[in-house]
């Protein structure tokens, strides 16, 4: 009788042991992760937008003059350059984005430009290396209010703003001299993403 009432608590503990195996662990990782004494170490080059906002795109409209669709940022990251007017900067600017664009590699598609524009952009040279670029205009008042959901950046001005395939902002760095910065924080998104 002692025999058959040890066999069940031999196995209690046997589904005890091997259940602590995989519960030890987790519940050891969920201490550390809340605990403060420790955190992991996020090393972004731009500035997060917490929380991350959905834009709102309806106002836009396409190098074309029509209405752009309300999904336009959505399905890719986007690289979004906000400018009151286009001018050499702005070239310049488009040309380093398309720089930091093409040293991603294969990941290179998962990403395009886009062009915020709330003046004219006809003096803007726009050729075939602008193949991927994505134009839009924010003009009068109501695209002043889609050009003011972008805060400025570190610098005070619009700068360039990282937009995930949702349609989220998400990140902004300064106009200058972020290149190297903008391309880690992609590189590190694009290979912690299956989105976009």
């Amino acid at each position: 009788m002692s025999m058959r009432q040890d066999r069940p608590q031999s196995g209690q503990r046997q589904l005890l042991v091997v259940a602590s195996l995989f519960i030890v662990p987790l519940a050891a990782a969920v201490l550390l992760y809340y605990s403060s004494a420790w955190r992991p170490v996020v090393n972004a080059q731009g500035s997060l937008i917490q929380p991350p906002r959905l834009l709102a795109t309806s106002t836009l409209v396409l190098a074309d003059g029509r209405a752009a669709p309300t999904d336009v940022l959505v399905g890719r990251w986007s690289l979004v350059h906000p400018a009151a007017h286009c001018d050499a900067r702005t070239r310049a600017l488009l040309d380093e984005l398309q720089r930091v664009r093409l040293a991603l590699g294969k990941d290179a598609p998962r990403v395009r430009r886009v062009l915020l524009h709330a003046g004219a952009c006809a003096t803007l040279d726009l050729t075939s290396r602008d193949a991927d670029l994505l134009v839009l205009s924010a003009k009068g008042a109501r695209g002043e209010s889609t050009l003011a959901q972008f805060p400025p950046a570190l610098d005070g001005a619009h700068g360039i703003y990282i937009v995930d395939p949702q349609g989220n902002l998400m990140m902004s760095y300064p106009a200058t001299g972020s290149a190297r910065g903008l391309h880690k924080d992609l590189e590190r998104l694009l290979r912690l993403s299956n989105v976009g």
